[in-house]
């Protein structure tokens, strides 16, 4: 009698017939094994090897586990069934796949990447060329076990580190890792160079790319299930002088959309904006350059407006994240789904608020202005440096002054500044530098804190990101200044003595708060 018969005889809940796998249903399993975790520490690897059993998961009552061969020891099944104090069901896997697994998840310490690497670095320095490893080589080294796990622990360090974005830049003299925290890269443990082919490999292989292509840039996206957090991967390549940069884009599932309340608004800015995405139709904008939370704006925009009692679709370009209840249309332009033909498109869904994840070409905000017009409250980000800028920019796009006068209601210019740590905070006084720029007393800021650096902040005196605005709100006497085609700095001034604040306005409030620092807000706010 097979193992996997014997379970079903003796009422272990194992199934099947003891046949081995198809070649598809393999594949498929093998892939899966990228997910496993630790279940236990009553178990070790050598056991688990010599009984060629791996624990996978628990669920409905029973505790799957995989085998590569078959029959497994009816003494290793009851040790099973004892240790999970649940019946088995054994699943087939290719041996080298099991093992690796095995291997990886049990081996008798935790490690860190950096460990890992000592430990990899085997004498050799100079990296290899991808192209001179034969394919099916290449193919083998990226399934090996101790690239799999360091693939696996760079990105779960990335993780807690709270990085946005894992960066892995192809040189001379092997592969280069550092970590987005905060917005500003740190360096991380950079693997051997012997290595580097086998590591681009594998994040291509684990997000379905072409391994042989290293003459085009490549986009891709992984799922995978980290420590218990489910992680969506952002995968871009591009080909460079010494092999390839990669860059991964962690989005966090687990990670709670952020509230409006919690954008660090002020209070007057965030009653205000409450007020004008309340408004039944019209345009409101988030502008501001890559990476400063405008889609994270917009989206918890959304959260505020909806009701389940309006029709809200977006056009984005990825989906970022998704929002329960709201149909999400991914752009994907290889088949002509482009912000302009999806918009066009969700105009006739019978929305009430839609959100375009970009304004960048005159179609796309042509349409957008039609939609506004058409009683529809229009959503959406342009790549401008301040807020009067946004509607300059929008007459750059072929939009009539008219309209653009008569449909936008409000724009929010925005960046994100560092938080500083609260576990090493200090109070200090500001900088000669600081001081030559700005009129410390006239501001008052003539006492201010910092981070001196600890463990907690990774020494940079920083922890987290907060936002600084600017929210110019459209009023009668703009709309005709708008109309006679006035620049952006007549409107700025019009708006500053309207009582706009401006970024840099914005953003010494909080350091007059303690919530950031002066260096902070000089770097990404500047007069």
């Amino acid at each position: 009698m097979t193992a996997l018969n014997h379970m079903a005889a003796t009422g272990h809940g194992a199934e099947g017939n003891g046949n081995p796998m198809s070649g598809e249903g393999a594949t498929h399993a093998a892939s899966e094994l990228l997910e496993v975790e630790r279940l236990t520490t009553a178990l070790t690897a050598e056991w688990l090897e010599q009984h060629a059993v791996l624990p996978l998961k628990m669920g409905d009552g029973v505790v799957v586990v995989g085998t590569w061969i078959d029959r497994v020891e009816p003494l290793a099944l009851d040790d099973l069934r004892l240790t999970f104090g649940a019946p088995v069901k054994l699943e087939r896997f290719s041996e080298h796949d099991l093992r690796s697994a095995i291997r990886r998840v049990y081996t008798p310490d935790a490690v860190t990447a950096e460990g890992l690497i000592a430990g990899l670095s085997n004498g050799e320095s100079r990296g290899q060329n991808a192209d001179e490893i034969p394919l099916d080589d290449l193919l083998h080294l990226a399934n090996e076990a101790p690239v799999v796990r360091l693939v696996n622990l760079l990105l779960i360090e990335g993780l807690e580190a709270r990085a946005s974005d894992v960066h892995l830049e192809g040189y001379a003299d092997g592969l280069r890792v550092r970590y987005r925290v905060d917005g500003v890269l740190q360096a991380a443990p950079s693997p051997p160079p012997h290595l580097t082919a086998a590591i681009i490999s594998r994040i291509k292989i684990m997000a379905e790319l072409d391994i042989a292509e290293r003459r085009l840039p490549q986009d891709g996206r992984i799922r995978l299930r980290l420590q218990n957090r489910q992680v969506d991967v952002r995968v871009s390549t591009v080909p460079t002088l010494r092999g390839e940069s990669v860059v991964l884009r962690l989005l966090d599932k687990e990670k709670g959309r952020i509230t409006l309340t919690e954008l660090g608004m002020a209070a007057d800015t965030l009653e205000l904006f409450r007020e004008v995405i309340s408004r039944p139709h019209g345009i409101v904008l988030s502008t501001g350059p890559t990476g400063s939370g405008k889609t994270t704006t917009l989206y918890a925009a959304l959260e505020m407006l909806r009701t389940g009692k309006e029709k809200i679709l977006t056009v984005e370009d990825p989906v970022e994240y998704e929002l329960p209840g709201v149909p999400q249309v991914p752009v994907n332009e290889k088949v002509g789904v482009t912000f302009a033909s999806a918009l066009r498109a969700l105009l006739r869904q019978d929305p009430d608020i839609i959100l375009v994840g970009e304004i960048r070409d005159p179609e796309t905000a042509q349409i957008a202005i039609q939609a506004a017009l058409t009683g529809h409250l229009v959503l959406s980000t342009l790549h401008t440096n301040d807020a009067p800028t946004a509607l300059t920019r929008l007459l750059d796009l072929d939009v009539a002054a008219y309209l653009v006068a008569s449909t936008v209601d409000a724009v929010l210019a925005q960046r994100l500044v560092r938080v500083i740590c609260p576990h090493c905070k200090i109070e200090t006084k500001p900088d000669k530098a600081a001081e030559r720029r700005l009129d410390i007393v006239a501001l008052g800021l003539t006492k201010v804190w910092k981070g001196k650096g600890c463990d907690q902040c990774r020494d940079t005196g920083y922890r987290g990101r907060t936002g600084v605005y600017e929210l110019l709100v459209m009023d009668n006497e703009l709309r005709v200044e708008v109309q006679k085609r006035r620049g952006s700095e007549e409107l700025r001034s019009m708006a500053i003595a309207k009582g706009m604040r401006t970024l840099q306005d914005d953003g010494l409030r909080l350091v007059r708060a303690g919530v950031t620092t002066l260096d902070e807000v000089l770097r990404v706010a500047r007069a």
